[in-house]
C-alpha cells in the first residue's frame, strides 16, 4: 500500500459523496503521514515541521467544524501497526464529526478553509480520508 499525497477529492469523488448524503452525520476517518520538514507550494521558507504545519491546519479548521456544530472526535499518535502491513506507516489519526456532507462541503469551501488549506499542504506527505456513518 502507498501513501498518496492527494490534497481534495477529485470531481467524481465530491460528486459520488454528495449523492450519498442524507443529511445525517458524518465521521471523517483521516489517516495522516507528515513530511519531515513542511514544503509550502508559494516557496517560502520554513523552519516548520510538517507536524508543525499541519497543526496551524488542525487547530483552525477544528474551529471552523465546531461553530458549525461538529466536533473533533479523537486525535492520536500512532504507535504501532498491529494488524496488516505494507509500507503506509501512518503518522497520526484524527476523526472529525460533521452535522453532514453538506456541512463539510461548506466548510471546505470558504474563503476561510483555503486560507488555511496551504498549511494542510505544507505538512502532509500523505493522507487517506474515509467518510463513515453511525450504523
Amino acid at each position: 500500500m502507498q501513501i498518496e499525497n492527494a490534497q481534495i477529492p477529485t470531481a467524481q469523488q465530491m460528486q459520488a459523496a454528495l449523492a450519498r448524503d442524507d443529511g445525517s452525520e458524518i465521521y471523517m476517518l483521516n489517516l495522516l503521514k507528515f513530511r519531515d520538514k513542511a514544503v509550502y507550494a508559494d516557496g517560502r521558507t520554513s523552519d516548520l515541521s510538517g507536524l508543525q504545519a499541519y497543526s496551524i491546519y488542525g487547530r483552525a479548521m477544528t474551529r471552523m467544524v465546531m461553530e458549525a456544530g461538529g466536533k473533533l472526535v479523537y486525535t492520536g499518535k500512532v504507535r504501532g501497526l498491529l494488524v496488516g502491513g505494507g509500507d503506509a506507516q501512518w503518522d497520526h489519526i484524527a476523526i472529525m464529526m460533521y452535522p453532514s456532507f453538506q456541512v463539510m462541503a461548506a466548510i471546505t469551501g470558504s474563503k476561510a478553509y483555503a486560507d488555511i488549506h496551504v498549511h494542510r499542504e505544507a505538512g502532509l506527505a500523505g493522507q487517506v480520508l474515509m467518510e463513515t456513518v453511525k450504523p
